[in-house]
């Protein structure tokens, strides 16, 4: 199969990418969700994390607390949950299923995201280390000082020496592919940017300016973290500093007669290999999954793009303005710690018109965020955008919109109830009956490759998971549930908000309204 029809069939196709002919997923190989080394040194983190995490509440300090209640923010274990499916017949009897999860959701909970982590902190050896999220700790992989070496592979773009430390997002192939089979490469993107999303968010909680580098020397930076590109890559980079933003982002003009290329960069440092497990035996090969990522790579600085022609959509429907609103102020512990995909449980109640108006503004105002892709332009476009289907909102007709953030109004595309159209493409776990809210975040149809290359299809995805995750914490935020759906028709929905002409394709369909308590025993991992 080529890139071109992959790409396709991961969004027009989407049986034929989980379920091939002859595919069966062996659960009792399946891979652990979290990464472990051993016979390296450790460095425990503080499990007594603050039971709430506002602006200004938490130690702006970087040193080793509050980096260890950073990292457990955005991607720690917080609790263990057993549930019971009724899914096995009357012979076998309920299924039950226990979770470790996590405060930001994951395609079927398998989180195929791991994070590293550069700090230059006290108390702390400077170096490059593997969050081990299973027991709360750092795993020291190569002890140095790696300015230099990181300044060049993000092509003279950032100047590492006025940050502390530096975020790795890496994706492992196998840990969804197990289940998702080639349809693992749409959800890695999209988890990713979920992840990225939540970082940031806690990052403003601890006063620490960050920027997303989507565009660095992959295998500069593989080395460097000493992970084998046939199984993980990263695929975000985050500085973290106290500094302001333009102290040390750098604009694309920084990377001008750079010339050197990942080969080159690496040889400046040595091999590191490191022993890991992740319980699986009988490992299947994925071979698009190493194909598009090798695709996506950058070998050169000069190959670094900046994007200044997002023309956006242009609707021309009734407009509909929608009540002003300030900017939320909420506790990100409570609202993480509630987030709850529902699915059955979806409950039609009431939402009234100030929740919705809330619920997009401000999950499109938090939305910005610094990044390579930008540079130093002011007020850029977002590269995605928000549709919403509705139904029994106080004051505003039932149909489908588009949401203009510029003037936060709601433009109607196509009028009446859509939820039965909507629930024909969609027919899993979610009754969209009991939602008044079907959000759809939507792209360029041709996901910025034209641009970008193959790397814009995952560019594109991490962003729509980034606001998807807004989306879910403003939602928590305002006392709604929100689940995130990949496994929708997506030729229904473009139909049905009108989004061919436009040139655009939705990319996550995420239903939002209230819902019943889940059917499950929990309990929490915070102390």
């Amino acid at each position: 199969m080529n890139l071109e029809a992959f790409l396709h069939d991961l969004h027009f196709d989407i049986d034929r990418m989980i379920h091939p002919e002859g595919w069966e997923v062996d659960w009792e190989d399946a891979p652990l969700p979290y990464k472990l080394y051993r016979g390296l040194p450790v460095v425990p983190l503080s499990s007594e994390v603050p039971l709430t995490l506002t602006a200004g509440t938490c130690s702006t300090q970087p040193n080793l607390l509050g980096i260890g209640h950073f990292l457990w923010y955005a991607f720690g274990l917080t609790q263990f949950a057993q549930s019971e499916f009724a899914f096995a017949g009357k012979e076998q009897g309920p299924i039950q299923r226990q979770f470790h999860r996590r405060f930001v959701p994951a395609g079927g909970g398998l989180y195929p995201n791991e994070l590293y982590v550069y700090l230059k902190i006290k108390d702390l050896p400077t170096g490059v280390y593997h969050y081990d999220v299973a027991h709360h700790r750092l795993v020291l992989l190569r002890e140095g000082q790696f300015d230099s070496y990181l300044i060049q592979a993000l092509g003279n773009q950032c100047d590492m020496a006025a940050c502390f430390g530096a975020v790795f997002v890496s994706t492992m192939f196998w840990k969804n592919f197990f289940k998702y089979h080639n349809f693992a490469y749409r959800l890695q993107g999209l988890d990713a940017g979920v992840l990225i999303g939540q970082l940031l968010e806690v990052a403003k909680q601890f006063n620490f300016t960050t920027g997303v580098y989507f565009q660095f020397l992959d295998r500069a930076i593989n080395h460097l973290l000493g992970i084998s590109e046939l199984e993980e890559s990263v695929y975000a980079v985050i500085p973290l500093s106290q500094e302001p933003f333009n102290v040390w982002f750098i604009t694309g003009d920084g990377k001008e007669g750079t010339t050197i290329s990942a080969a080159e960069l690496c040889q400046e440092l040595t091999a590191v290999h490191h022993h890991h497990y992740v319980r699986s035996q009988r490992m299947k090969e994925y071979p698009m999954l190493i194909k598009m990522n090798e695709a996506s790579m950058l070998e050169s600085v000069r190959s670094f793009r900046q994007m200044d022609d997002c023309r956006g959509v242009n609707y021309s429907g009734r407009l509909i303005p929608l009540p002003d609103v300030k900017r939320l102020k909420y506790d990100l512990s409570a609202a993480s710690m509630k987030r709850y995909s529902p699915g059955l449980d979806f409950v039609l109640r009431k939402v009234d018109l100030t929740q919705l108006a809330m619920l997009l503004h401000e999950a499109t105002a938090s939305f910005s965020y610094q990044n390579d892709l930008d540079g130093t332009q002011k007020n850029p476009k977002p590269r995605v955008s928000l549709f919403v289907n509705l139904y029994g909102i106080e004051g505003i007709p039932d149909g489908a919109y588009q949401y203009d953030s510029a003037v936060h109004a709601l433009r109607l595309i196509r009028s009446g109830d859509h939820r039965l159209s909507l629930q024909l493409g969609y027919l899993y776990n979610v009754n969209l009956f009991q939602v008044p809210i079907c959000l759809h975040v939507a792209g360029d149809q041709n996901h910025l490759i034209p641009t970008m290359g193959y790397r814009g299809y995952r560019i594109q995805q991490m962003e729509a998971g980034m606001l998807t995750q807004r989306l879910s914490l403003i939602a928590c935020a305002i006392g709604l549930g929100s689940h995130v759906i990949l496994g929708f028709d997506v030729n229904t929905a473009n139909k049905i908000f009108g989004m061919a002409p436009q040139a655009q394709t939705s990319l996550v369909q995420l239903p939002i309204g209230s819902h019943r308590p889940p059917c499950k025993l929990e309990g929490s991992l915070r102390s």
